[in-house]
């Protein structure tokens, strides 16, 4: 079988995950061609991404004019499916209330990609997030192009679902792949209860064998990691209000920030309005390794997240046998609880001083019994060559059928 991988921006340095599954697979003999709507604009830092924009297809970055000729291409060799897919098109145009520039975008894409997939004898494409690499894969489809699946992960498409057409993405799809039970929930509530059958779990997931556990944390070490995307949904804005309630407590209490993003502004104007300069470092991002080393020398993950799928740095940093604090939204409850972690209201100051005061005076075996705990969880349910046979399986099942 000849798979293809269809993305938005392909490589990013948030999205290491779909890299990971698509090694799995190739480790399981499966040829993966990629493709992305378009390059990243950002600097790459880990190693293993650099190279992955050279092994990648683009159908919108610096190609313009092949798009063009594909559309006139598409109406002499294949009338009646371009013909078939204006309908859908129509409605996906209708349902996110405008933006015809756009939309008419996505359908030189789907033209584009169908005559691509059929040069590159494309059998199945999986696609990551139900936007708008879904509705090239989907117009493509109806277009006569390969069948398609999509892992969907939140918290972003899940907020703006009634915009992104949801039950045309859904019927048209081989099956789909949901992160978790949350997010399946979210997608049968946005489509239709009918479509439960279709929607599986597969989890993200980690090469379990890149994480060693971590020795126990030295007792006098009170520093806590966060990692992620600098912007409003991981709510790192909130921590320079907690560090500061603590710092009588604990004066060595330290947070490092590893990422980027948008609201890096935000934080870092809190950070200055509430004096905690000395407390809380931002580092940007960092290549992989050094993320698991700075986190595995540390007390615990800290993410106060008000909007997510179910992160996987959570899942990092329980392989690396250090314990989490973060909150009771999406999908996160289905992994960390008091067993390997402290688990807490979204938005409460109250409650996440008092969670980072329980990981601050807990001893270095309770806080490596719930690391141990947290590392078994992510073998049985986030390991990458598990999960990515489970996806395999869904995949030839519906080529075959």
């Amino acid at each position: 079988m000849n798979l293809a991988y269809l993305m938005n921006t392909y490589p990013i340095t948030s999205t290491t995950f779909i890299r990971r599954e698509i090694e799995a697979l190739e480790r399981r003999g499966v040829k993966v061609k990629r493709y992305a709507v378009r390059q990243w604009d950002g600097e790459l830092v880990d190693p293993a991404d650099i190279d992955e924009p050279l092994r990648t297809h683009y159908l919108l970055s610096g190609n313009t004019l092949r798009l063009v000729a594909a559309f006139f291409r598409e109406i002499v060799v294949n009338p009646g499916g371009l013909i078939k897919a204006l309908g859908p098109w129509v409605s996906l145009l209708k349902n996110a209330r405008g933006g015809l520039v756009r939309h008419s975008a996505y359908l030189l894409q789907a033209i584009y990609f169908r005559q691509r997939a059929a040069a590159d004898k494309i059998d199945h494409v999986h696609v990551h997030f139900l936007t708008n690499s879904t509705a090239v894969a989907m117009l493509s489809r109806i277009m006569g192009g390969p069948e398609y699946s999509v892992m969907v992960h939140g918290p972003d498409e899940l907020s703006d679902a009634p915009l992104l057409s949801f039950p045309e993405k859904i019927k048209h799809a081989s099956f789909i792949a949901a992160i978790s039970n949350f997010c399946k929930s979210q997608l049968i509530r946005f489509s239709s209860f009918e479509n439960a059958s279709k929607i599986h779990i597969i989890h993200c997931a980690l090469e379990i064998g890149e994480f060693n556990l971590a020795p126990p944390v030295n007792v006098e070490n009170q520093t806590f990691v966060c990692v992620g995307r600098l912007c409003p949904q991981k709510g790192q804005a909130q921590i320079p209000a907690a560090v500061v309630a603590l710092r009588s407590e604990f004066p060595d209490l330290k947070v490092i920030l590893i990422g980027d993003g948008e609201s890096r502004s935000d934080v870092e104007s809190a950070i200055t309005r509430h004096d905690a300069d000395d407390m809380i470092a931002i580092t940007g991002w960092m290549a992989n390794d050094k993320v698991r080393e700075i986190i595995a020398a540390n007390r615990a993950l800290l993410l106060p997240s008000y909007a997510e799928g179910l992160p996987v740095v959570i899942m990092e940093a329980l392989a690396l046998g250090r314990p989490v604090i973060s909150t009771y939204i999406a999908g996160i409850p289905e992994l960390v609880d008091e067993g390997c972690g402290w688990i807490i209201p979204a938005g409460s100051h109250e409650a996440l001083v008092d969670a980072m005061r329980a990981a601050l005076v807990a001893s270095p075996e309770a806080l490596a019994a719930k690391g141990a705990e947290g590392r078994a969880r992510v073998e049985h349910g986030h390991d990458i060559d598990k999960e990515a046979a489970k996806l395999y399986a869904l995949i030839e099942k519906s080529a075959f059928n």
